[in-house]
């Protein structure tokens, strides 16, 4: 057969009237075709615009795979409108507005055709069109890989869509296609696209891949359904619903994806059934609005590569997890906004580096039979209208088991939690819930920790090896029913190890009551903080008076306590008094006296009636800030509680706010302690502290702590004579005496000492008389017989070399 001709092969009813022709161009073989013949191609390139209409074969020479090119210059290249059978061609379009191929009718064979082109589509399908498609390769970086449209089907088998300027499958006006095992990538746009009510597509084996986009979106009414498949890959998320659409996936792999794994919203429905979840950017499951849901059975969630949840639900979406996993990853699961929910099922969540489970702004969760290890926090229900319930659940190895604050109140029954670090059950900030039948095993905290204004109840729960104690309530703490603790964490029980704390009804702590079968006294509460000496501010001020330097801040120190003691009683007398904030922030390099300022500071608060008791509790950064969400919160809060009625010293307070904070926790350290200042002005004085520079930066950085202080008080470094009074004041308190000439030795000493960093004031004077009574003891040992003198004379030898 010559090049450039084409063999057409006619068929009748019986054998002897085949007959074969040949003809110059495939228009003329075509027009002299009818139903039934074969028409054989030989190779070449065709500038023909091809309409097949009758029920042919059309296809390339036996082993000439890619010999035949379809290429006219502009328009369709081919048409098929009849059910034909089309094989073994390479077909070139450079139409861009329209396709390289079209399907219009019938229900047409396309075997083994390779498209390259760069038109509107590779593919078109359209209006009552049903054609079979098999293993046919779409390359089209200028549109879309394969169109199914106007209510047109077909079944794509084996097929590949190696690159596509726009969707690599779209599916819209009410088409329906059926995909086996075919591969689309490298497309610009989604990977597939199904958009449109009546819309809808099947793929069984199929994978999206290398899709500058997202891999599989659904829109608008639209329905698909995927099994055994995967999409990865992505540069946006991998699967996107919206409009009420509706998807299911069975046996499916989405992972690799740098955004959402999957994002649904606007009523659409999820259902992912033994499917898997991975690798992905932010949420794997992010569900948005009002009638949108998500149903997952056996799924697997974990190996997040962001900082974002896992599962995210709100704006009044729900979720249902049943005998899922989620894992490794930051949060697991987050529902949030009035009229979202989340019902989990006979589900794990382990290795959470943050929170397994949160509620907040009005949501519900409701987590049953479930399972939840290593996480810092196991489930937290964050503020007012959140609730749910968690039901038969287990936590093992977290830092807290289940956090309630501002007002939320969940129902906890039946839950375990073993091993937490700190609290098993915490609740502060006014949150609320219902403990029924709870456990708390191993504790490094507390097993109940419920802060004052909770309204908690406990009915039947148990304590047990609990360092800090079983439960830890305020005063008018939360009414406990039925509720026992061990308390073998706390203290050392006789051989009787049998003995247990019952309560059934208390408002302090459980360990105040007293055993019921043992003769055992029960454990004391937590040790209160020691009293402070009651003395009168004049007293007070005195001691004040007499430390070394510090003039300036005596002076100011006095002034606020003149405006106090005038303010009260202007009081007493009927009139108004001027307000005055208490708080205070303490600048200067370390061993000015910051501390024992402070503590004079809350001696003298107390002496006027200001404070309760006036004792001091000093913290840092490490006191405070947690290694995850809800600890820091938690740990201020112990702090600031441990300082009510007195004074909440925080040193090196910059530190709570460094430069490069990133996802630092020291901002809730800054935020928890600025509601409770706001919550509680007149329960506790608080001071920040540390160096000069570092503390500006700090003011400048968070105006909200800076608005809560009073004023700023400088201490500034000691003067060469002012150290020499600290170490003779070190001298007359130790029985020790300074000997002629080593005064002025010190002086010289002290003038002439590098000022750096390591430089530490007050500290630095008294480090010195430790070394000088250090050499007097080495010196005076050698002697036999030491005198009075001998033993109490410090001379300038004495004095430590200079670094």
């Amino acid at each position: 057969m010559a090049q450039g001709t084409v063999q057409v092969t006619h068929t009748g009813t019986s054998r002897w009237r085949r007959r074969t022709g040949e003809y110059a161009s495939l228009a003329a073989a075509l027009e002299a075709a009818g139903d039934g013949d074969v028409l054989t191609v030989a190779p070449g390139t065709y500038r023909e615009n091809l309409v097949i209409e009758r029920a042919v074969t059309l296809r390339g020479p036996e082993g000439g795979i890619g010999s035949v090119r379809i290429a006219p210059v502009d328009g369709v290249p081919l048409t098929v409108r009849a059910s034909a059978t089309v094989q073994d061609l390479h077909v070139e379009g450079q139409d861009s507005a329209a396709p390289a191929l079209l399907v219009e009718d019938g229900t047409p064979e396309l075997l083994d055709l390779r498209i390259v082109t760069r038109s509107a589509a590779g593919l078109e399908v359209r209006g009552a069109a049903r054609p079979t498609v098999r293993r046919c390769t779409v390359d089209n970086p200028a549109g879309v890989g394969i169109a199914v449209l106007d209510g047109a089907g077909g079944v794509f088998e084996e097929c590949e869509i190696v690159a596509a300027g726009q969707s690599g499958v779209s599916v819209r006006g009410g088409g329906h296609p059926r995909l086996e095992r075919c591969r689309i990538h490298h497309a610009s746009g989604a990977g597939i696209a199904v958009t449109g009510e009546g819309s809808g597509l099947e793929g069984i084996g199929c994978e999206v891949y290398e899709i500058k986009g997202t891999g599989l979106q659904i829109a608008a009414r639209a329905t698909a359904h995927l099994v055994d498949s995967s999409v990865h890959r992505t540069s946006a998320d991998g699967i996107t619903l919206d409009t009420d659409a509706v998807l299911t996936l069975s046996d499916c792999d989405i992972h690799d994806i740098p955004e959402n794994a999957v994002d649904l919203r606007s009523r659409s429905v999820l259902t992912l059934t033994r499917s898997t979840v991975r690798r992905f950017g932010r949420n794997g499951l992010s569900v948005w609005d009002p009638g949108t849901r998500v149903d997952a059975n056996q799924c697997e969630i974990h190996d997040s590569t962001g900082d974002y949840p896992a599962v995210w639900i709100s704006d009044g979406a729900t979720a249902v997890l049943d005998a899922c996993r989620v894992h490794d990853v930051p949060d697991a699961l987050f529902v949030l906004d009035r009229g979202s929910r989340v019902d989990v099922v006979d589900s794990d969540l382990s290795q959470v580096r943050n929170t397994a489970v949160s509620v907040s702004d009005g949501a519900t969760a409701q987590l049953d039979d479930c399972r939840i290890r290593e996480a810092s926090t196991g489930a937290w229900f964050r503020d007012h209208g959140s609730g749910g319930t968690l039901g038969g659940c287990t936590i093992d190895a977290v830092q807290t088991g289940v956090i309630v604050t501002k007002g939320a109140d969940p129902t906890i029954e039946r839950c375990t939690v073993t091993s937490p670090a700190e609290a098993g059950f915490y609740v502060s900030a006014e949150g609320r819930g219902s403990f029924h039948g709870c456990r708390v095993t191993g504790s490094g905290g507390y097993g109940f920790h419920v802060m004052d204004g909770c309204r908690t109840s406990l009915r039947k729960c148990r304590t047990e090896r609990c360092a800090r104690g079983g439960y830890e309530f305020p005063e008018d703490g939360p009414v406990a029913e039925d509720c026992t603790s061990d308390e073998s964490g706390v203290r050392s029980l006789p051989a009787d190890t049998g003995t247990v704390l019952t309560v059934t009804q208390s408002g302090g702590l459980l360990g105040t009551v007293p055993p019921p079968r043992a003769s055992v006294a029960p454990p004391p509460a937590a040790e209160p903080a020691p009293p402070v000496t009651e003395r009168s501010s004049q007293d007070v001020l005195g001691e004040l008076d007499a430390l070394v330097g510090l003039e300036s801040v005596k002076h100011e120190v006095r002034t606020l306590t003149n405006m106090i003691e005038v303010g009260r009683r202007r009081q007493e007398a009927g009139l108004k008094a001027a307000s005055v904030r208490r708080h205070l922030v303490f600048t200067g390099n370390p061993g000015t006296g910051k501390t024992t300022v402070a503590r004079l500071y809350g001696e003298i608060l107390a002496s006027l009636g200001v404070l309760e008791r006036g004792h001091l509790v000093e913290v840092s950064r490490v006191d405070l800030v947690g290694e995850h969400i809800g600890s820091t919160a938690i740990r201020t809060q112990e702090a600031f509680d441990r300082a009510r009625g007195g004074v909440l010293f925080v040193d090196e307070a910059y530190a709570l706010s460094p430069e490069d904070s990133g996802r630092d926790f020291g901002r809730e350290a800054i935020d928890t302690l600025v509601k409770l200042m706001e919550d509680h002005r007149d329960a506790v004085v608080v001071i920040v502290a540390g160096y000069t520079a570092e503390m500006e930066r700090f003011l400048t950085v968070n105006p909200g702590v800076a608005s809560r202080f009073s004023r700023t008080i400088t201490f500034s470094d000691y003067v060469p004579d002012e150290l020499l009074r600290i170490v003779e004041q070190q001298s007359d308190d130790h029985e020790y005496r300074l000997a002629p000439g080593t005064d002025e030795a010190l002086r010289k000493y002290f003038t002439e000492l590098p000022k750096g960093p390591a430089f530490g004031n007050g500290r630095t004077a008294r480090q010195t008389f430790e070394s000088m009574v250090e050499r007097h003891a080495g010196r005076v040992a050698a002697l036999a017989d030491a005198s009075t003198d001998d033993l109490t004379l410090l001379y300038p030898e004495d004095l430590p070399e200079l670094p």
